[in-house]
């Protein structure tokens, strides 16, 4: 599969790389479109065996699927630059955050066809949380090519496109969240005695197993929760700590409140 990246930031580069180790494509098919100065991006994508293009058209006209991978800004300038070049042939894949499947379309012919994506960061080890939506054009191979690919990077699932300011806050601002777990768990570890780095391991590696232990089993969180909560024992105290301070509704707010930015931010789009 010959594989088109217009832009080459971090996340271009961390699918691209997820691509190649899943075996979906190799190097020497993927092309990617940088801006002459953002040399450091092309050489990534020359380190994995890429062309690399300045030229947005190039990106189209050499490859069958093609990711958008800029900042919201920039699509508007993206898609007049690839509207005359894009044909049925090509699959469109934008994951430039709050821009539509309708602003999209209505800047490319009608025959156009587009799958929007909300991948995340953990993307960068093959760990992402991604959701797709497929536009008025988008056939059920588009759909299953688009689930192939981020597969590769980790899980992803169809939604409707009305709910991704909600993913957006949740999987997408999420890893931000739990970033403040680990350093807050950490410098719990650190006052009681532990060491920063052995503390920071610990810390990071419990998240990872417990979110392991979520994706694996049929468990609700929590019953696997109580599965570890001995009567009387330190996880009940902590526990106990926990919900004094309101941990859990705070998070729901937090993921609230990151929804209703997503919505005021996509407005400013349209």
């Amino acid at each position: 599969m010959s594989i088109g990246f217009i832009g080459g930031g971090k996340m271009a580069h961390a699918l691209a790389s997820g691509f190649i180790s899943a075996g979906v494509t190799k190097g020497s098919k993927i092309i990617s479109s940088c801006a002459p100065e953002d040399t450091l991006s092309a050489q990534s994508f020359q380190a994995l065996g890429a062309r690399v293009t300045h030229n947005n058209t190039d990106v189209i006209n050499n490859s069958e699927v093609a990711i958008m991978a800029v900042k919201p800004n920039v699509v508007p300038i993206v898609l007049k630059d690839i509207n005359k070049v894009i044909t049925p042939k090509h699959l469109l894949i934008s994951v430039a955050m709050g821009v539509t499947l309708k602003n999209i379309e209505k800047e490319l012919p009608a025959s156009s066809r587009v799958v929007r994506v909300m991948p995340n960061t953990p993307a960068l080890v093959r760990q992402g949380a991604s959701v797709y939506a497929p536009g008025t054009a988008a056939t059920d191979e588009d759909a299953e090519t688009t689930e192939r690919l981020f597969k590769s990077v980790g899980s992803v699932h169809r939604v409707g496109e009305y709910l991704f300011d909600p993913v957006t806050a949740l999987s997408g601002s999420g890893p931000a969240y739990v970033y403040c777990v680990i350093e807050a768990l950490a410098d719990g570890g650190v006052r009681m005695g532990l060491s920063r780095e052995l503390a920071l391991q610990l810390a990071a590696q419990t998240v990872v197993g417990a979110g392991t232990m979520v994706t694996s089993t049929a468990e609700h969180p929590a019953s696997l929760r109580d599965n570890v909560t001995s009567p009387g024992g330190s996880t009940s105290e902590g526990l106990y700590t926990l919900e004094e301070a309101s941990v859990r509704s705070a998070f729901i707010r937090a993921v609230e409140k990151a929804t209703q930015r997503c919505k005021e931010v996509n407005k400013s789009l349209m």
